[in-house]
């Protein structure tokens, strides 16, 4: 009995996430009422059955509970992302750093800190889709602290004045720090101060750069954006009017690329 009700039981598993359709207990030669009536005999008689499936079908319960999470994300971002597009998003991006083309038909707006782990795998994933996507797609950096004066105020201050001289530098720059992020945490100024000048960068106007009006408008203007767009936490970006909140796994950040494209 207990040999044959435990395919039972985990089709019942498998049922109650909602992956299982039930047509598919008809094609198995039994009704629904009667695939309740058996779940639950076989509960009543063998309580301790469900602990029991578990253990032994532990990778594949937990696939399932992914893949069902997965798919309710999904279902949720559609919903939202359908209202998103009703309301248009306004952020200032004169001057800001951009990556590919800057008349994309998607431009992704990242809310981005330096010192952020989300943030850091997020360039990673952003890496992918630009590459995938090509001319279809851009990023506008803005930068989004929550310690102004502190490491990550200071990263994102000297990433906008070394774009001021070369947006090839910065971009190097910027992937520099994400790769040594720990240092960047660690060290601080110094280790800007070395990774800047690697790439010969003209260090006395960084200096002035860094300190200037031009770029502490920009950082004041990113705050302001962020607060207006509730902007709780980062990395947060407006895939062209999408918002994408987090580090999206990389097919959940593409479905929101293809939905903008889509709009077109």
């Amino acid at each position: 009995m207990r040999r044959h009700v435990l395919p039972i039981l985990l089709a019942a598993l498998l049922a109650m996430a909602a992956l299982l359709p039930i047509p598919a207990l008809a094609a198995a030669g039994m009704d629904e009422e009667t695939f309740v009536r058996m779940l639950q005999k076989a509960l009543r008689d063998n309580p301790d059955l469900v602990l029991d499936v578990l253990r032994g079908h532990s990778e594949s319960v937990l696939d399932i509970a992914q893949q069902g999470s997965m798919s309710r994300r999904r279902r949720s971002l559609e919903a939202q992302w359908r209202n998103d597009m009703k309301t248009p998003k306004k952020v200032r991006l004169e001057g800001r750093p951009t990556l590919g083309q800057s008349g994309a038909k998607v431009r992704i707006v990242g809310f981005t800190d330096f010192t952020c782990h989300y943030c850091q795998q997020a360039s990673e994933m952003l890496n992918v889709v630009l590459k995938e996507y090509g001319r279809n797609v851009c990023f506008v950096f803005k930068s989004m602290t929550f310690e102004e004066k502190g490491v990550a105020g200071l990263a994102a201050s000297y990433f906008l004045a070394v774009n001021l001289q070369s947006s090839e530098k910065a971009w190097n720059f910027y992937m520099s720090l994400f790769a040594n992020r720990d240092r960047l945490i660690a060290e601080g100024e110094e280790f800007l101060r070395k990774t800047a000048s690697s790439l010969e960068v003209d260090m006395k106007r960084l200096q002035k750069d860094v300190k200037g009006k031009k770029v502490a408008e920009m950082l004041a203007e990113d705050q302001q954006d962020a607060q207006q767009l509730g902007i709780e936490g980062t990395p947060f970006f407006l895939v062209n009017n999408l918002v994408v909140r987090g580090a999206l796994p990389l097919d959940l950040f593409k479905l929101a690329v293809d939905t903008a494209l889509k709009k077109q």
